[in-house]
């Protein structure tokens, strides 16, 4: 298992991302596609047509997301907790995703981090921002 650690500038409030991220409906502007989405903890999760799937463990408004994500036949669970921080009118999250799975971590940077792909999280939502 293999962590992934990122930081992301986005231009955007705290507020706004934080909306952003856990808005179905935001979730989709940003994204292109349907989002299954709730800050209820215990909530699941879809994103991305089901690339991204989990459960949502705890929410600290504008500051902080954990979630849990699935990898299907994973003996060891995924989590990731995404850290909202002001900087000026900006925003830095912070993004650690702790026990991924080494045959697909590869694939994950790649839909985490802003790629030229269509399906990537904070590339997307850093052009959403620009």
């Amino acid at each position: 298992m293999k962590s992934i650690h990122q930081r992301h500038h986005i231009t955007a409030t705290t507020e706004e991302v934080y909306i952003a991220l856990t808005n179905p409906i935001t979730i989709e502007l940003w994204s292109g596609y349907p989002a299954v989405m709730s800050t209820d903890p215990g909530s699941e999760f879809s994103l991305f047509e089901g690339d991204i799937v989990g459960k949502n463990l705890e929410f600290s408004t504008n500051h902080m997301i954990k979630q849990q994500w699935y990898f299907e036949g994973e003996p060891e669970d995924s989590f990731v907790t995404i850290r909202l921080k002001p900087e000026k009118n900006n925003t830095v999250a912070e993004l650690i995703h702790e026990n991924v799975p080494d045959e697909v971590y590869e694939e994950m940077v790649d839909l985490i981090i802003y790629k030229n792909a269509l399906k990537n999280y904070f590339g997307s939502l850093k052009r959403f921002y620009k």
